[in-house]
């Protein structure tokens, strides 16, 4: 059996995967979960999967969650923090990590996950953004699998050749195009983007979310981290990768090739396809999908994104352009920006100033080691709290 762990079980892709182990139970089993605080949600996956190991950041959490697994009878360990995290990740008798915790908090147990050589299931784009050199360095050093949950990048792995080595020219490849719907604003007139409420933001059309992803996706930031991942997971430049805006959301991305062909992932906005896809591979395995039936599915738009809209695509593609820690300072800005914005704190049409501002203040120096990183995230979050006091709220 297949020894799964899964860091930030409770959100969404947490939830996703062990609906997709729950569909092999003879094939998988739960080794450790980890949430943040939601003690009900993994007291409940603890009683039903019974995992080794189950880690709650918050420490008051981790108390509670042990209080009610000793009343139900449940002989899983209880640990907290972020040491714990880190446990989690490099268990014994785990193969897959599922890596689903949202934004910087995921860098280190995904680092502790590759260090232990674990395949893991990379579902947090953030720790590629902030450290993409050094953590594809130490894949390769500790000899760990790394494969994408996000249903681009997955479905680029899966049009791309199956020995992919990390060459276009010679996978004769021309270029990759990431698949946006265009969130919940897409037709919302620039003017308007000023009363922009959470509620609206995190309104997705197509995919169900998590509130930070929500909003990123409607600030279109998400797909600029996106591209700066796949620059990183795929090794190719930046002028390869494009983006076009497909509100259906069923095209999930392409791969075009020099003889002018095109291959096309498409299915159901359905995260289980990349999770199970990762899990299982290089098999495939049913969880109990929906039938694609082309002939009900309607008409496929495509669009490039409108920049007066998503000015957050562009500064994204400026970090990736400077290169050195401007992406872990895109990254950094973007977190503050984002929570300040669903606290009532920043307007919506504030967020991409107060990332450009902190981008502007911050030289962006080369990062050589996982200290310079998190020193530059540190200073980050510094210079956008406090410009986030000072921008339109």
């Amino acid at each position: 059996m297949i020894g799964v762990s899964i860091l930030g079980a409770t959100g969404s892709i947490g939830v996703n995967t062990l609906d997709v182990i729950a569909a092999h139970p003879s094939r998988f089993r739960v080794v450790a979960l980890s949430a943040y605080r939601d003690v009900e949600g993994l007291a409940a996956q603890c009683r039903l999967h019974q995992p080794e190991l189950a880690v709650m950041v918050d420490e008051q959490a981790a108390i509670e969650l042990r209080q009610r697994l000793r009343e139900a009878g449940v002989d899983t360990e209880v640990a907290s923090g972020s040491d714990a995290l880190q446990t989690a990740a490099s268990l014994p008798g785990t193969d897959c990590v599922m890596a689903a915790i949202v934004g910087a908090a995921g860098l280190l147990p995904t680092l502790a996950a590759v260090r232990a050589g674990r395949r893991v299931l990379l579902a947090n784009k953030e720790a590629l953004v902030m450290a993409g050199n050094l953590l594809m360095h130490e894949v390769a050093r500790c000899g760990a699998q790394l494969l994408p949950i996000d249903s681009e990048h997955n479905a680029i792995l899966q049009c791309l050749p199956h020995d992919y080595a990390g060459d276009l020219d010679a996978a004769g490849v021309r270029r990759l195009i990431l698949t946006a719907s265009g969130g919940p604003l897409r037709t919302l007139a620039p003017e308007a983007m000023a009363s922009v409420t959470p509620e609206q933001a995190c309104a997705h059309p197509t995919w169900t979310m998590g509130r930070k992803i929500s909003v990123d996706s409607a600030t279109m930031m998400n797909k600029g981290l996106e591209v700066i991942e796949a620059c990183c997971l795929f090794d190719a430049p930046a002028e390869r990768v494009d983006v076009v805006v497909h509100p259906q959301s069923l095209v999930h991305s392409m791969v075009e090739y020099v003889d002018g062909s095109v291959l096309v992932h498409m299915g159901h906005p359905d995260m289980r396809t990349p999770i199970a896809h990762a899990l299982a591979w290089p098999e495939r395995i049913d969880f109990g999908a929906a039938v694609f039936d082309v002939t009900q599915s309607p008409p496929l738009e495509f669009e490039p994104p409108d920049p007066r809209r998503f000015p957050c695509l562009a500064l994204a593609m400026q970090a990736l352009s400077a290169g050195g820690g401007a992406p872990a300072v895109l990254n950094a800005a973007n977190e503050i920006a984002v929570a300040a914005f669903l606290d009532g704190r920043l307007r919506f049409d504030a967020i991409a100033p107060l990332i450009e501002q902190t981008l502007a203040e911050l030289p962006a120096p080369e990062v050589v080691s996982l200290e310079d990183v998190m020193a530059l995230d540190e200073q980050a979050r510094r210079v956008a709290g406090e410009l986030a006091g000072r921008l339109p709220g």
